[in-house]
Formats: C-alpha cells, sequence, structure tokens
C-alpha cells in the first residue's frame, strides 16, 4: 500500500506563533508568576520545556505543581519577562544595560542557551576598566570560560587594568591571583611592585599585614638597579618587614654578583612570559651585493610569511643578536666602512629601535650567547685584529664589562648556550678556520677546550634543542658548506646528519617546534634570501618561505609580537 509522509516544515514556528499569540492574550494559560507583586502568565509546559528549573518546579512534588501561582524570590522580573517572552519566540536582546542581570536570571532559570550567550557577548566587552569586574562576576556564576579569558585581558592589559578603579577595590586573593601569574604584559617588574604597593596604601591600615605575601611574587631580581635603591630599599613597609628585606637582600645578591646568578636561580628570577603573543622569527640587518642593511623583517611561522618591521638606528652586517625578555638586541658589526661597538634593543610592543650603551671594544663577525640573564659578546674583528676577548652585557645596569678571555682568536664564531654553559663555534682565527671549540664557565669565569666539530667553519649557523648543540653550513677557507653536525655534551662528540639542499655561510639558524631554521647567508656566488628548514623528527631538510631581502652576515632571533588579524 502507498504511503505518503507529511512533514510540515512550518509546523514549529507555526506552533510556537500560535502558543504566542495564546498568551498574549491570557489564552489557556496556567501558571502565574508574581515577583514583588508584577504578575506574569504562562504555560507550564513551555516553561517546562526550556527551563530545567521549572520543569523540577512543575513535575515534583513540591507544592507549586499544584498551584496556578508561584511566587519567585531574588529574581529581577524585567529579566524574568524577557526570559519568559524568549521561550516563546526563541530571540532576545542582549546589551550592555541588561546582560548581567540576564545572565544572573538565566543561571538561576538554569537556561544556559542564554547564559552562555550573555557570557558570549561580555568577552566582546572586556576593556582594562571592566574586566576586573566580569572576572568577579564570572566567578559568582561559574561561568568558567568567561572568569579564564577575563582573567587572560586582565593580564595582557595589567599595566592598564591597575590603573581602574576596580583594582583597589579587589580583595587580596584577587590581588594574589593576577601577580602570581608567569604570564604578564608588563613593561618591566616595576610595574608589579608599584601595583602592589597602590593596592596596600589605598587601606593601609587593614592591608599592610599583606606585604611580604604579595612582595614574594614581585620579581624584585629583575627590576633595575636604581629602581631597587630608590623606591624598594626606602619603602617603609619594606624596611619594617624582615622577610621583606630578606626577598630585597635576594634582589641585591642577584644583581652585584652577575658571575653567581646561576646559584640564586628561583621564579622570581625568571621573566614572566607575555600573553596574547605569536612567536616570529626577526630578520636583522645583513647585506647584499655592496649594500648593507638596516631594514628588519619578521616571519610569522602560522602564516608562513615575512612581514617588514621597523629598520635599525644604523646598517648591520656580521653582527650579533641576543634576546633577553622579549627586548631583541643587535650588537657590533659593520655598516660598509667601519666595525661598529654601538649596540641598539628592538621592543616588539612598540616597533621601535633604540641605542643603549655601546661595547667597549668594536666588534663585527662576533659570536653571542645568552645565560643568567646576560649576554655575551664573544670574540670577532676590530677592524685590524681578530679578537679573543669577550664582554658581558646586563640589562639590569645597562653596562658592559670584560670576562675572561678565549684561549684562541676568533673571527665570524658563533656562540650559544648549552646546560648554562657558553659555547664558542669554530671561527677564523686569522691564518686558518677553525674546528676548534671552546667552552665557558661562568662561575669559574674561565674558558676549557671541549671536543672539536668534524669540519672547519667559520660564519656557520648555530642553535641548540632539547640539549643537543646544531651547526649547520659556514665556509672551511676553501668552499661553503652543506654539510650538518650535532654535539652531544653528554658524550662530548660530534655527529653528522644530513646536509642542508643549499650551500650557507654567514646565515643563521634558529629553532622552534622540532624545527630548525637556515636563514639567508651566502652560497659562495650571491647572498641569499632562502629559508630552509630541517625535520628533527624526519631528519630531513625541506624548503621554506623566503625573506623579502637577500641577506648575508645577517642575525635572526625568536620574539614575540602580538599579531592583529
Amino acid at each position: 500500500m502507498d504511503v505518503l509522509i507529511h512533514h510540515g516544515i512550518h509546523h514549529t514556528n507555526q506552533a510556537f506563533s500560535a502558543i504566542g499569540q495564546m498568551k498574549s492574550r491570557d489564552e489557556l494559560c496556567d501558571v502565574e508568576l508574581i515577583v514583588d507583586g508584577n504578575r506574569l502568565k504562562a504555560h507550564k509546559l513551555i516553561l517546562a520545556s526550556f527551563s530545567p528549573y521549572f520543569h523540577a518546579m512543575f513535575t515534583s512534588q513540591l507544592a507549586e505543581s499544584q498551584s496556578n501561582t508561584v511566587t519567585l524570590h531574588d529574581i529581577d522580573f524585567e529579566a524574568l519577562k524577557t526570559l519568559v517572552d524568549y521561550t516563546y519566540t526563541s530571540v532576545i536582546d542582549i546589551n550592555q544595560h541588561n546582560v548581567q542581570v540576564l545572565l544572573s536570571t538565566a543561571s538561576m532559570l538554569q537556561m544556559n542557551c542564554v547564559r552562555d550567550s550573555c557570557c558570549k557577548f561580555l568577552k566582546t566587552q572586556l576593556h582594562p576598566s571592566n574586566c576586573l569586574g566580569i572576572i568577579a562576576f564570572a566567578d559568582t556564576h561559574s561561568c568558567n570560560e568567561l572568569h579564564q579569558l577575563s582573567h587572560e585581558f586582565a593580564l595582557g592589559h595589567f599595566k592598564e587594568v591597575i590603573q581602574s578603579e576596580e583594582y583597589v577595590l579587589l580583595s587580596y586573593n584577587q590581588v594574589e591571583s593576577l601577580i602570581s601569574s608567569d604570564v604578564m604584559n608588563v613593561d618591566s617588574e616595576e610595574c608589579v611592585f608599584q601595583a602592589v604597593m597602590s593596592w596596600i596604601d589605598h587601606d593601609r591600615a587593614n592591608r599592610q599585614k599583606y606585604v611580604v605575601n604579595l612582595i614574594q611574587h614581585v620579581r624584585l631580581p629583575l627590576v633595575s638597579r636604581d629602581f631597587l635603591l630608590l623606591h624598594v630599599e626606602t619603602n617603609e613597609l619594606i624596611r619594617n618587614c624582615n622577610e621583606c628585606k630578606d626577598l630585597l637582600i635576594e634582589a641585591m645578591r642577584y644583581q652585584l654578583w652577575p658571575e653567581k646568578r646561576s646559584l640564586y636561580q628561583n621564579f622570581r628570577t625568571q621573566y614572566r612570559r607575555l600573553c596574547g603573543t605569536s612567536k616570529v622569527a626577526i630578520s636583522i640587518g645583513g647585506g647584499s651585493l655592496f649594500s648593507i642593511h638596516s631594514e628588519c623583517e619578521i616571519y610569522d611561522i602560522n602564516r608562513d610569511s615575512w612581514i617588514p618591521v621597523a629598520s635599525m638606528a644604523e646598517r648591520r652586517a656580521r653582527l650579533g643578536v641576543a634576546v633577553i625578555n622579549n627586548t631583541v638586541y643587535a650588537i657590533g658589526g659593520y655598516d660598509g666602512g667601519s666595525d661598529l661597538n654601538s649596540v641598539e634593543c628592538y621592543l616588539p610592543q612598540t616597533n621601535t629601535w633604540t641605542l643603549i650603551q655601546s661595547l667597549g671594544t668594536r666588534r663585527s663577525g662576533l659570536g653571542v650567547a645568552v645565560t643568567s640573564n646576560l649576554i655575551f659578546a664573544i670574540g670577532g674583528y676590530d677592524g685590524a685584529l681578530c679578537l679573543n676577548s669577550v664582554e658581558r652585557y646586563d640589562p639590569l645596569t645597562n653596562q658592559w664589562s670584560c670576562v675572561a678571555d678565549l684561549n684562541s682568536r676568533r673571527r665570524y664564531v658563533r656562540g650559544a648556550t648549552l646546560n648554562d654553559c657558553i659555547y664558542a663555534i669554530g671561527g677564523f682565527d686569522g691564518g686558518i678556520h677553525l674546528a676548534s671549540v671552546e667552552c665557558y664557565d661562568l662561575n669559574l669565569n674561565q674558558w676549557k677546550q671541549s671536543a672539536s666539530m668534524l669540519a672547519r667553519r667559520s660564519s656557520a649557523g648555530v642553535t641548540v634543542v632539547d640539549n643537543i648543540l646544531y651547526v649547520c653550513g659556514g665556509n672551511d677557507g676553501s668552499n661553503c658548506l652543506r654539510s650538518f653536525e650535532k654535539y652531544d655534551p653528554e658524550k662530548d662528540e660530534w655527529i653528522s646528519l644530513p646536509p642542508m639542499n643549499s650551500k650557507r655561510s654567514t646565515h643563521d639558524v634558529i629553532a622552534v617546534d622540532g624545527w630548525i631554521y637556515a636563514i639567508g647567508g651566502n652560497d659562495g656566488s650571491a647572498s641569499l634570501s632562502s629559508v630552509e628548514k630541517y625535520s628533527i623528527a624526519a631528519n630531513k631538510w625541506y624548503p621554506s618561505s623566503a625573506m623579502n631581502m637577500r641577506r648575508s652576515s645577517v642575525g635572526v632571533a625568536f620574539c614575540e609580537v602580538l599579531l592583529h588579524e
């Protein structure tokens, strides 16, 4: 027998439209909701269909299940009316004036779809002036995702947030939750100290008891020495608290004895990580043909593209590059006429370069390495001689100082940090290209020989991944190289790896997420814009997106930037 199945595509809309009209005419309504004397008629079936709260009320043994009137307490009538209308129409207007009361009422009535929409709306309204209030509101109503996002927003805009009226009204636990985070966007730790003191000073009589509990989260070893002496050491609350004075002494020891910093490592000596940022490679200076570059560009790994950024104040090739606290340092180099002792730093947050304290010695073709928040400028060339001298820079004091000399003179040397030791790798001593490697112990202020590489290399590319040192390319005195090797410090031995696809010297190398990138350089006949990457897992090289400019004798490092869609 033939069967026709009819499906009314407008059935649900027509039914709810009709039920809504009956409600507006008070037809077949079987319940009246009462809030502070205000009355609202509805249908139990509709309310129970959209609200587990009403479903439990009308299907249980509660008195309300048998009654035609229900009195509700601690609820806003206008919000209730809006939500009841929503159960009939599926449409609700959420705006900045009603979102909080709607969310509260929807939470009480267990109307999670409206509650979630309110949270979604609040996410779009986050601002430094209101995010702390939204954190508290989300916490009260167990909106976990909104709470997390609001908390991250506050940390991402910490400098602006602590200027808001809401900040000084926070509870102790709320302040501690913010300043104890390892992830926070602040220009310096001085900002965190000032935030703590401004919160305490708002109600000093009742809040000074929290000073040590909060100050222990401030990374005092990382504030500038001037700030430490002028603002921390002179603070009355700090001077009158023995535990705070201990933290001050810890900070002073860290700054006064940089060679012993490895002995004072704890969370207070680690810079906070940034939030809301993406990791990018920044390619700095270099040269091509007869031109030395001041131009820079960044590589967005996620988009696989290179983007120009601010140029340096000076042209530089054969420079050294280092990063501390997301500040990129361009050190020394060659400008086409002279070897340089000048140094400038790049702030990704503002896309600006600033000249800072110069090296004590002109250096091009130097190696650079970082340990214990100190930058080491290793060897190089001063315009007359290959150098064996080494200088150390402390960003906290903006000063360079000399440390122990290398055992060998090294120009076009590369530097790296492995297991808190600094390695000077290969180079050119004025007579031969070197395979030798030296290792520097910061505590002993002493260089010692390490196992030599398998090949002589100057101007090689060097990086460290998982306590393994990787070296690729360079020049052996006769040719630019493709060869690639790695060093295992536990075995003190070098192991050969698959060669690069292209010959490269004067390039630079960085590593991220299991990939090693070889960037720019010279192949023996021309400067390169090309980039290739090595998969540690696959043990193979692959092509990657080329830079916008050819760059030999380039410096490259990783930093974090806020990338706008």
